[in-house]
């Protein structure tokens, strides 16, 4: 980093900044501070949910993945089709109830006992997958690009990790939801912008796109995107079951991505919004992803050096892939744009994160255990929140650190231990939503069983790989079960335990679930939803659906 990087870096730094400032003048009620005020364009709510779910550990997750797996884990950032079942099927719902969490949304469907288990288990899973990655991923790009800026690389990691934590909590408490979905519009740009950048000049320097599949052809079965069932991590069968469910609990129920569309200021901006941000989430495969598979190119040729994982040294540490092409390719200024983009990255999914957090807690917990509190309390409480969220995930970076260099990569880990997490919630949502005869002691305990259920197959799977379950035992074949078809099974676990109680126990009253499923729609409320959509979502749609079957089909093919 020279000095040049370090001006563009400030003056991206100053930008954000004056939006911040901008954003906080006004969070004196719970709606202004959680949801915005309830008034966010349709431009900003897709920026927001594509900024929300492209943190850093993405741009390096994804990267480390290209350069380890090739197009292995493709599926999941082709969610864009996910992204309009949220935009046609969830947004309508939500916003319609006027809710501001999904917890909330729970509680009014099925009961309050069901708002609680979600709570818990959504902040429960913030700990485990979106703070302690997204913060260890910023950390790496510390390690990689400043290694003895701040005495040794061990240092730098922690300098970092522990800085963009602090300077992302300012700026998130200062101005809640309004700031961070402003301040994203500006990182999606500069995102797109720097990531593009270094997909580009990395093939320059390889020799363009025929020299990649050059490249990558004499691992054309460990490249990919299809894999044999055989295959001991990314078996095809189990990805293509084990993407949809964890894409849908992610895109259509989680609150770190829903937030977004429930401060829109009407259904049409949310549902376009969800459209528009679809788009955004079509192009991670060729910004994302493949500069992973470029950097392995590079690494072959020898343009640089990417280095080995510590517990296997014939084996890169996929997740240095991007920061060392960073390093080694690009000229100054242009080092510190790309940066400021991973920067971004990681800030956008932090203050995403924490505004979620704080949101989940003072709504779904803290109002319910003291009712009546007046607005800047609850905004008060909410700040407090996000500071132990943050302590919490900072605690288990060093464990997730440990499992993911021993593991297939950052990203492999986040889908596994999502895949833990998500079923349950995925099946209690949909059938909810889709059958007004789930009942609400049925959701309950499929919550409650499913997420026993997958916290005993991460603990499980963790002391596996860890070695400390020992060979030839019921136990360490459970730990050793494929983590994606294990995803598919809690699903239909989760589906048929909420389908029998549904059935053992009484129906819920009609004026219980009037709007709340598409069974109980009212007329007016039907003629609603058909007001706010027209050909622009139509199109909008096709367009969206297009681009994701185009990436499929080539992909399919390219390395034959």
């Amino acid at each position: 980093m020279q000095i040049l990087d370090w001006v563009v870096v400030s003056a991206y730094f100053a930008l954000i900044l004056a939006i911040v400032w901008r954003a906080a003048r006004h969070q004196d009620t719970t709606a202004d501070y959680f949801l915005a005020g309830r008034h966010v364009s349709w431009f900003v709510v897709g920026c927001s949910l594509f900024a929300s779910n492209i943190g850093s550990e993405h741009i390096v997750g994804l990267a480390g993945s290209g350069a380890n797996n090739g197009m292995a884990q493709a599926h999941w950032e082709l969610h864009a089709w996910i992204m309009l079942l949220l935009a046609w099927v969830f947004v309508p719902f939500y916003h319609r109830s006027g809710v501001f969490t999904m917890p909330e949304f729970l509680e009014r469907r099925f009961s309050a006992q069901t708002r609680w288990v979600l709570s818990v288990v959504s902040l429960v899973a913030y700990v485990f997958t979106k703070v302690s990655v997204t913060v260890y991923a910023g950390a790496i790009v510390f390690q990689t690009l400043l290694p003895e800026t701040f005495g040794s690389p061990d240092n730098a990691f922690w300098v970092g990790a522990i800085t963009t934590v602090v300077a992302t909590g300012l700026y998130t408490v200062a101005g809640g939801l309004r700031a961070v979905v402003y301040t994203e519009v500006a990182q999606t740009f500069v995102l797109l912008l720097g990531s593009a950048l270094i997909t580009v000049l990395g093939l320059a320097e390889l020799g363009g796109w025929d020299q990649l599949i050059a490249a990558c052809r004499p691992h054309a079965a460990e490249f990919a995107l299809w894999r044999p069932n055989s295959d001991p991590n990314f078996p095809w069968l189990g990805v293509m079951i084990a993407s949809p469910v964890i894409g849908i609990w992610y895109w259509c129920t989680d609150q770190y991505i829903v937030q977004r569309t429930l401060a829109a200021r009407s259904l049409r901006d949310a549902r376009r919004g969800a459209i528009w941000g679809g788009f955004l989430k079509v192009w991670p495969v060729l910004i994302f992803l493949v500069p992973g598979m470029i950097g392995y190119g590079l690494h072959r040729k020898g343009v640089l050096t990417i280095p080995p994982r510590p517990d296997a040294p014939g084996e890169l540490l996929g997740d240095a892939v991007f920061a060392t092409m960073v390093q080694a390719l690009l000229p100054v200024g242009l080092r510190g744009l790309v940066v400021a983009g991973l920067l971004s990255a990681l800030m956008s999914s932090l203050a995403s994160l924490f505004n979620s957090c704080a949101t989940l807690f003072t709504v779904d917990i803290y109002e319910k255990l003291r009712p009546g509190r007046d607005e800047r309390t609850l905004v008060r409480v909410g700040r407090w929140a996000t500071g132990a969220v943050v302590a919490c995930g900072l605690i288990w970076i060093p464990i997730m650190k440990s499992i993911s260099e021993r593991n297939t990569g950052l990203y492999d880990y986040l889908q596994n231990v999502q895949g833990f997490l998500a079923p349950p919630i995925t099946a209690v949502f949909l059938l909810g939503l889709f059958s007004k005869r789930v009942t609400a002691p049925a959701a309950l305990w499929g919550l409650i069983a499913g997420f026993a259920a997958g916290m005993t197959k991460l603990t499980l799977q963790t002391l596996a790989r860890s070695g400390a379950l020992p060979a030839g035992t019921l136990l360490r074949a459970a730990g050793d079960f494929n983590a994606y078809y294990f995803a598919g099974v809690l699903f239909l676990f989760s589906v048929v335990l909420v389908v029998t109680i549904s059935w053992l126990t009484p129906a819920p009253a009609a004026a219980q679930v009037e709007g709340l499923t598409y069974a109980s729609l009212t007329p007016t409320q039907r003629a609603e939803n058909r007001a706010s959509w027209g050909a622009a979502e139509v199109w909008g749609t096709v367009l969206v659906l297009g681009l994701v079957l185009a990436i499929y089909l080539y992909f399919s093919f390219w390395l034959a």
